[in-house]
């Protein structure tokens, strides 16, 4: 046998009942070597696994952080919607508003342009009426 580092494999064989024993012996060269890489991939694989089944247990909601969250949504929901609404009212008083200031303009112009046209009318009146007491100042009267 050799202690040098062959690979040695023996056979042991007994037979029959007489008992001959026979013993076969083989070296073939250096021993395979054997790697510690498969050890290695499988503690990690196991670390691997066990931190996740920690963050799992441990990240696990209860239910009254769901009912929480449920309502926190349904709030900022009813936020925009609200949100979404004052927007809209806002944008409609604004163009009501314009609205109003146009009509507003265009009452005052017609307004204006009617006392424009009543005072012209009421000079033009005050210019006959003077004019026919001018006439009525010169003109004789009949004789009797």
């Amino acid at each position: 046998m050799s202690n040098d580092g062959d690979y040695v494999e023996r056979t042991t064989t007994t037979e029959g009942p007489t008992t001959v024993r026979r013993e076969e012996v083989r070296t073939t060269g250096p021993a395979p070597q054997r790697s510690a890489a498969g050890w290695w991939i499988a503690a990690i694989v196991a670390v691997v696994a066990i931190v996740g089944l920690i963050f799992m247990f441990n990240n696990q909601n209860s239910q009254d952080q769901l009912q929480a969250a449920k309502d926190q949504g349904a709030a900022e929901a009813t936020l925009n919607n609200a949100t979404a609404t004052a927007q809209a009212a806002a944008a409609n008083a604004s163009q009501a508003a314009q609205t109003a200031v146009d009509s507003t303009t265009r009452a005052s112009q017609q307004a204006a342009a009617a006392a424009s046209n009543a005072a012209n009318q009421t000079a033009q009146a005050a210019q006959n009426s003077a004019d026919v007491a001018q006439d009525a100042a010169t003109t004789e009267p009949p004789p009797k």
